[in-house]
């Protein structure tokens, strides 16, 4: 008998599913058991070819239709995503091995968030009028037109929907290749357009690894490429992107800091640092994971912080009352696992947790470090896994120049009940995504992205329409042309 999660085919193109095993097999591995519960296959080089010509064809009557009957059609999507959202959720927890308690309330809900925030929008993008005297220029804003999504193995059905909801709502098409390791509930975003009303086409989804990638990226029917995935894979397939003058958005990683002033509520703080190192089990791109702690309250906040962390419950991800899954593959775990041996021989000092579970699956405990000091390989690096590094520091000067100090920027949070320095703090930290009295907050109508090394452009609010549009100005002149011959 095959798996619930076995989907009906491999790809999904031109509205229907479709199917070619001599693509290399990619197995499914559920990471609570090891056990293998689908198979897919890699998109051939005639699957891609299938993908990329479809979509162009359907691209150019999508960006004809009136932006209110796209957004109609997402509307729509996200409603159908609603409704299913217990079957939806249950199949991102087989992608991921993320609780059950967490994909219910932030993966499907998400998507449908991007869904409906975007097909809202779509029938607002209107140009402008710039009157000169007597002639005048107006701007259109015009799709791009074959967009590329590359995911994560993070979040599959909301990076599905982030990329694929403003792609659509700006009337472009979108061919989405998922990660090889959670390649199961993108699928079922392509069906659930399709059944929204979304023509044949637009919405591609095709499996692979690196080279199906690179193949999609190098395209020069392709006009953008938005890539969710580390920096080392963002600087390949930005300079891949470059070389066909192609828009990009990359949301790549981070090792973000998260401060916390010693006027700071403690509950509070550690509530933050928690939602910020162990959700999805550490493994989100924006996580605070050097969490620096004013030596006032260091050891107030490492006794809570313990106390609470005790309090995480490890086992079957579809039992609702579990709140802390697994590592999502088993090779992910032993990095992770690598990561916390260093943070030990480099002198850290261990709090709670630092092994792997004593249960089936990639489960490892929720670790925690304190006495972390800059140099070190946790301090440094990004661990994507339940790692949290505890660092001291005396003054807010001192605080921010660390914090900066690190060739990433995607997010950055301040606790503190002084408001003056929250904002003071913030605005001086090099970060695009950012957080007051709160931590890894992701609404659909807030700009999501990173500077320096952690990316390019914005995802999700209006900023997304900006990176999957472009404006046309057309000069009218009203009156004789006057030239010098």
């Amino acid at each position: 008998m095959t798996h619930p999660a076995q989907p009906k085919a491999s790809h999904f193109i031109n509205g229907e599913y479709v199917e070619d095993t001599a693509g290399t097999p990619i197995p499914v591995i559920y990471a609570a058991t090891g056990e293998q519960i689908a198979t897919v296959h890699a998109a051939t080089p005639a699957i891609v070819e299938q993908a990329l010509s479809t979509a162009k064809a359907a691209q150019t009557a999508w960006a004809r239709m009136t932006g209110t009957e796209r957004g109609r059609i997402l509307r729509r999507a996200a409603d159908i995503m609603r409704e299913r959202n217990h079957d939806l959720s249950v199949l991102e927890t087989y992608d991921t091995g993320k609780p059950l308690q967490e994909t219910l309330v932030a993966d499907a809900t998400s998507g449908a968030d991007a869904l409906e925030y975007f097909g809202g929008l779509a029938a607002s993008l209107t140009g402008e009028h710039i009157p000169l005297g007597e002639d005048w220029v107006y701007t259109k804003r015009e799709a791009l037109g074959l967009c590329v999504g590359i995911g994560a193995w993070n979040y599959p059905t909301q990076i599905a929907c982030w990329k694929g909801a403003p792609a659509l709502a700006c009337g472009n098409a979108m061919v989405f290749k998922p990660s090889e390791t959670t390649p199961l509930c993108a699928l079922k975003v392509a069906e659930i357009l399709i059944e929204a009303g979304a023509p044949a086409g637009v919405f591609n989804v095709v499996q692979g690894m690196g080279e199906v990638g690179g193949a999609l990226v190098t395209d020069p029917r392709v006009d953008k490429v938005s890539l969710t995935g580390s920096v080392p894979t963002g600087k390949k397939v930005y300079a891949a992107a470059a070389e066909g003058m192609k828009h990009v958005t990359m949301e790549l990683g981070g090792k973000s800091p998260l401060i916390i002033f010693d006027d700071a509520d403690i509950d509070n703080a550690v509530g933050g640092a928690i939602n910020g190192n162990f959700y999805s089990s550490g493994q989100v791109c924006s996580n605070g994971t050097r969490v620096f702690v004013q030596k006032g309250i260091k050891e107030k906040f490492l006794a809570r912080l313990a106390e609470r962390t005790g309090n995480a419950i490890l086992g079957d991800p579809m039992d609702e009352a579990t709140s802390f899954g697994p590592m999502v593959t088993e090779n992910q775990m032993n990095i992770v696992l690598g990561y916390i041996e260093k943070g030990k021989e480099e002198g850290a000092r261990l709090i709670c947790g630092g092994k792997r579970a004593d249960m089936d699956g990639y489960f490892i405990e929720p670790t925690v470090f304190a006495d972390v000091t800059d140099d070190m390989t946790i301090a440094r690096e990004e661990i994507f896994g339940p790692v949290m590094s505890v660092l001291d520091f005396d003054t807010e000067e001192e605080v921010v120049a660390r914090a900066n100090d690190t060739e990433f920027g995607l997010s950055a949070g301040v606790f503190t009940k002084d408001f003056t320095r929250a904002h003071r703090v913030i605005g001086n930290l090099e970060a695009g995504s950012c957080f007051i009295n709160s931590y890894n907050d992701a609404p659909v109508e807030a700009p999501f992205g990173g500077v320096k090394a952690s990316g390019v452009g914005r995802e999700n609010s209006k900023e997304a329409i900006k990176h999957f549009s472009q404006v046309k100005s057309v000069y009218v002149r009203m009156g004789d042309v006057e030239a010098a011959f």
